[in-house]
């Protein structure tokens, strides 16, 4: 797929006042400062569309960003050990699951880890919490090239067998690297994919 247009179009706190659901919408999600908006930058081919920050918990809205004029990226807040107050966390908490258990034409929620390390709670939590709601989803390491190949291979083999302890089959993997532009293509294919076969 060939991004040609990548815009912002919205930020707001409820799925409510998100846009019209009538085109397909990919959320981006993980836990705070797992590299979301440089994914988000490096898909887009735009280094400025997603507001990176080295402070954890930047992202606190449902940010829509409209590619192609056909289909949505939605930059979701993150979750785990962003530095704001339980009340935020809270409501970081309702705006997500707003989100996600009311957007009928949410196509795929991309959760992204930390290929760097052991397992998180938090993420297998929100994993198993998607699995229950029968939210379709996909799984995105990041920042790959902050470790060897032996170290990445491991970490990822071990995440693996940590899910198939309560899956039967793995949801898509993908591993990606914004400074070394991998991953890129993968994603997008199958983004490309998705929208053909729906």
């Amino acid at each position: 797929m060939n991004i040609k247009t990548a815009e912002f179009v919205i930020s707001n706190p409820d799925y409510k006042n998100c846009p019209k659901n009538n085109i397909p919408e990919y959320a981006f999600i993980g836990r705070s400062n797992v590299g979301k908006s440089s994914l988000i930058n490096l898909l887009t081919n735009n280094k400025h569309l997603a507001k990176t920050s080295t402070q954890p918990g930047k992202t606190q809205l449902i940010n829509h960003f409209i590619i192609n004029n056909q289909w949505y990226i939605v930059d979701l807040p993150g979750y785990g050990y962003a530095k704001v107050s339980k009340e935020k966390l809270s409501s970081f908490s309702k705006i997500i699951t707003g989100y996600i258990k009311n957007r009928e034409n949410l196509y795929c929620v991309f959760v992204l880890i930390d290929a760097r390390l052991e397992p998180q709670q938090s993420d297998l939590d929100f994993i198993e919490w998607l699995g229950s709601n029968h939210i379709a989803l996909a799984i995105v390491f990041t920042k790959a090239d902050k470790l060897s190949d032996n170290e990445l291979n491991r970490n990822v083999n071990v995440f693996k067998k940590t899910l198939l302890q309560s899956w039967e089959t793995l949801p898509e993997l993908f591993i990606t690297s914004a400074t070394g532009k991998k991953g890129k293509d993968e994603i997008l294919d199958f983004i490309e994919k998705t929208n053909t076969n729906k």
